[in-house]
């Protein structure tokens, strides 16, 4: 009888392959735990390159926010020679906020932030004399960047740390002689949001009724600090231009149309229609709509810059009331209220000081008297031009916008402010950029 040889070479095949399985298991724990150590290294490179980006949005908006509401695009030449200590100040506050995240679990350093500013022809905070452009749209640029960033896979290669970068720049954009820096020499409207109710007329009471701004948007009267001849930092009284003793309307006094005067230098404004929603309006600023858009956020109303007819004058009311009444509750200004926010015109940037009625200082978010970027005592007033009749609904052009602060309201609603900043239309052929501030800060680039 033959031998069964099929089985016997059945049997020593198997007993060839005996212990492979566990060879090819062990292999496959090997690459999944590679695989694995990998992932966690690419996840944790991505956080850290999101975190990143982040802190260096942050840090530009920040940046860019002081240079805005330093004016130095009210002084787009540099007249002056103010710019380095704005961008002094902007440089500090951009990396106080970078420093306030985390990147990689660790929280980031001034040292590994950088941050420079220049327009976008190159010219920086340095620059001065005739035709320059920082101040016409400067550019805040931050780079945030780790090198020791810890990960796991990697250290079997030997290395102990990653580097992750991240750059943001944010634009301080004024359409005041923007085409100075535009390639295709057009220029951007600005379209604010939440701006006051009380229409200017283009007359600057400081520089003998001469014009805020030109009509290519220009301003008539670049610089900071009126001492130096400019627009930026001049004080006035806003005042209403209706006759007190008629409260149901507007009845405009003889100097009609509104006109600015040198001494003592007011400036007359009257009412603008208004549209609701109305947010962030103050308790005791809710007699009727017009207090509500006074002292909240009046979202419905568009003052479209350099828009023919776009904005309307609405002198069927007199705003001296509602306006002296919604001005103490918004910046906490009246005997009785907590205190309101001042300004410091006498060092630049301009320095402004919580009072203790701010709501930072209610939140204990910073102490009484300290410096801050942010007061509801700042606001934004439309510029126009146009033709008034009293008691009637007017349409007017808005050619500009001023950005104040309002120092003190009186019972009859005149405000005594300081000019933080100006900005002109022209004749823009873009798309309106959008924001809280004729001066909008965004961002314009980032990776």
């Amino acid at each position: 009888m033959k031998r069964p040889a099929i089985q016997r070479r059945e049997i020593r095949a198997h007993s060839d392959e005996s212990g492979i399985t566990i060879l090819l298991v062990a292999a496959a724990l090997v690459a999944i735990m590679a695989m694995a150590a990998l992932s966690i290294d690419v996840v944790t490179l991505y956080l850290a390159n999101a975190e990143a980006q982040r802190a260096a949005d942050a840090a530009a908006l920040a940046g860019a926010r002081i240079l805005s509401l330093s004016g130095t695009t009210g002084d787009p030449a540099n007249a002056t020679g103010l710019w380095s200590n704005a961008c002094d100040l902007a440089e500090q506050v951009a990396k106080a906020v970078a420093t306030q995240h985390t990147m990689g679990g660790a929280t980031l350093t001034a040292s590994q932030v950088t941050v420079t500013f220049a327009d976008r022809n190159g010219k920086d905070c340095t620059a001065s004399g005739p035709n320059l452009a920082f101040g016409v749209n400067p550019l805040a640029k931050v780079e945030v960047q780790r090198t020791d960033l810890p990960t796991f896979f990697a250290r079997i290669w030997g290395r102990t740390g990653n580097s992750v970068s991240a750059t943001a720049t944010a634009e301080v954009f004024n359409p005041s002689d923007a085409r100075d820096v535009s390639a295709s020499n057009k220029q951007n409207a600005v379209q604010p949001r939440c701006v006051k109710p009380w229409l200017v007329p283009n007359h600057d009471p400081k520089h003998s009724a001469n014009n805020f701004v030109n009509n290519d948007g220009s301003i008539k009267t670049p610089g900071i600090n009126p001492n130096n001849g400019g627009v930026v930092g001049e004080q006035f009284t806003l005042q209403p231009d209706c006759n007190a003793s008629v409260t149901t309307s507007c009845v405009l006094f003889p100097d009609s149309p509104p006109t600015a005067k040198t001494s003592p230098a007011t400036l007359d404004y009257v009412p603008a229609a208004i549209q609701g929603p109305y947010t962030a309006v103050p308790a005791n600023a809710t007699g009727d709509d017009f207090q509500r858009a006074v002292g909240g956020c009046d979202e419905g109303a568009v003052y479209e810059c350099g828009v023919n007819n776009a904005a309307t004058a609405d002198l069927t009311r007199n705003p001296a009331s509602d306006t002296s009444t919604a001005v103490q509750d918004l910046t906490q200004s009246a005997p009785t209220y907590l205190g309101a926010d001042l300004i410091d015109t006498t060092v630049f940037p301009f320095q402004i000081h919580a009072g203790a009625g701010s709501p930072l200082v209610a939140n204990g978010v910073v102490a009484n008297n300290s410096i801050v970027t942010s007061s509801n005592s700042i606001v934004t007033v439309p510029i126009y031009t146009g033709t008034l009749t009293s008691g009637s609904q007017v349409p007017v052009t808005v050619v500009g916008f001023l950005q104040v602060f309002i120092d003190s309201v009186d019972a009859a609603g005149n405000m005594s402010v300081h000019v933080l900043n100006v900005a002109g239309c022209g004749n823009p052929n873009g798309p309106a950029a959008l924001g809280s501030s004729p001066v909008s800060i965004r961002l314009v680039a980032n990776r």
